[in-house]
């Protein structure tokens, strides 16, 4: 009996595809989907259908899965995130033996992926847990992959893996090994992260362009077309312009009809999570992420929106170009702001991330595709040790040059009462870091006076903490300094 090389547990949207995209590139692939009382077999619609007169095995039972293998077996997921990836390796565990894989191809949080991998691990198995990015059309054709886990397990993935991804324009695939532990699940949870920052910026954009200037459909389209272009050129701006120019058969606009509240998985709040975690300040992601949760209070909305509907001063004009400086400005900050967050989890976890290479293998495939990121890799190819993206010196003269740009932008939308949380978060970003003063001195102060929290002195070595009787009553009892 002929055996598979791959096994795929799943036939949702993603899983269907990428057990097209591996059959395609030459491999059989044993396809299994848990049973449902109350539907007839998925695995038999699939070998009837999309997958009849192709090289797939299909299977209707865990130990047949198991069987249909050739070893070592590799067995990968595309199901639910959370108790239901644990419930299917508590299946396949018994069945297994050792160097067997199993890979974990949802988006998963990456502390269960670092617990899974121990778990596995300790039955002499291997463990994957990897990012796929790039949507249902991404599956079929060609996806952004980012395995981590069992580095052991690397050997055995790899060429399915780069055989199924998509290439860059060198032929170099976009999947490379990221690094042990839940790393392959925590880069995708910060490219969602990202993802969130970016939609939210052009739909901000969107915004500006709509309610504060007045276009059309066609015209902003037109605008996000040129944009895609230039240096902003995105899979998310080209895919701005075909929505804003899609028509139904009536020959309306569809984007007008869409209920204006986003919804959203999770993994932008787990981004925001560990980032508190890690004491990174992610403020343009989070308010990307709060952005949606404010788009669901609709009824809310509505009734301010009555009650506050003159809220708005004069305002004076900006142009698209300066609006799509703007733009790129604040994108330099959401990319730093995810990167940082990479170097501090990185260092935590002791993955080593290579972000050079994460920034290569998101230019292509991956939602947040764009020319945006060649940037970026040469950012870390010649400075790898580089702290933050800003001291870059191609980023440090576009900011520069932008920066008019930007801050008449975001002061003349608030004037006008546009709201433009992750833009403005943004600059908010980029000027508190640039201030070498801050207030955080009062803040200190204010936590020392009324909970006795202790402070440095800057005329006096870091690391050494003073606490003053500010009232003359509170005595030299200090409840000392820490960290949340």
């Amino acid at each position: 009996m002929k055996q598979s090389d791959i096994a795929m547990v799943g036939l949702a949207v993603m899983g269907k595809n990428l057990a097209l995209n591996m059959e395609s590139k030459g491999y059989t692939v044993t396809v299994y989907n848990r049973p449902h009382p109350d539907r007839p077999s998925v695995v038999e619609h699939f070998i009837n259908g999309r997958g009849k007169g192709k090289n797939f095995l299909g299977t209707e039972s865990i130990p047949e899965l198991v069987n249909s293998l050739s070893r070592p077996r590799k067995i990968m997921m595309m199901i639910k995130a959370g108790q239901p990836v644990d419930d299917v390796i508590e299946e396949l565990l018994p069945y297994l033996s050792p160097e067997d894989v199993i890979i974990d191809g949802g988006n998963s949080d990456f502390h269960d992926t670092e617990r899974r991998v121990r778990e596995v691990e300790s039955k002499g198995l291997y463990y994957i847990g990897t990012g796929v990015s790039g949507g249902e059309l991404g599956a079929l054709h060609g996806p952004s992959i980012m395995p981590g886990g069992s580095p052991e397990a690397w050997s055995l993935v790899r060429n399915v893996f780069q055989a199924i991804a998509v290439r860059l324009e060198d032929g170099s695939p976009c999947c490379e090994w990221i690094g042990r532990g839940g790393a392959g699940h925590f880069v995708k949870t910060v490219h969602n992260g990202i993802e969130y920052g970016d939609m939210q910026l052009i739909a901000e954009s969107y915004a500006l362009l709509k309610n504060w200037m007045g276009l059309n459909n066609e015209e902003m389209a037109a605008v996000f077309a040129e944009w895609n272009k230039g240096e902003l050129n995105s899979y998310l701006i080209d895919i701005a312009s075909q929505i804003l120019r899609f028509k139904e058969e009536d020959g309306n606009y569809l984007l007008g009809k869409i209920r204006d509240v986003a919804g959203q998985k999770g993994t932008g709040k787990w981004a925001v999570a560990t980032a508190l975690d890690e004491d990174d300040p992610l403020t343009l992601i989070t308010e990307a992420v709060y952005a949606r949760m404010l788009s669901a209070l609709y009824q809310e909305r509505k009734l301010a929106s009555d009650l506050y509907e003159n809220a708005i001063t004069l305002r004076n004009e900006f142009d698209k170009d300066e609006l799509r400086q703007a733009l790129y400005a604040a994108k330099i900050i959401l990319y730093t702001q995810g990167f940082s967050l990479m170097q501090r989890a990185s260092k935590r976890y002791g993955w080593d991330l290579d972000l050079g290479t994460i920034a290569k293998i998101w230019r292509n495939g991956c939602i947040i595709r764009s020319i945006f990121l060649q940037r970026i890799t040469a950012a870390f190819r010649e400075h790898p040790e580089l702290e933050n993206l800003l001291f870059d010196d191609f980023f440090f003269r576009k900011i520069q040059s932008s920066l008019a740009a930007w801050r008449k932008v975001v002061s003349e939308a608030i004037r006008g009462g546009v709201a433009i949380p992750a833009m403005s978060s943004g600059i908010s970003y980029f000027d508190g870091l640039r201030t070498l003063s801050s207030p955080a001195n009062l803040i200190q102060a204010q936590r020392d006076y009324f909970g006795a929290h202790t402070y440095e002195r800057i005329d006096r070595e870091p690391g050494v903490f003073f606490h003053t009787d500010w009232t003359g009553v509170g005595g030299d009892t200090t409840s000392g300094t820490y960290s949340v």
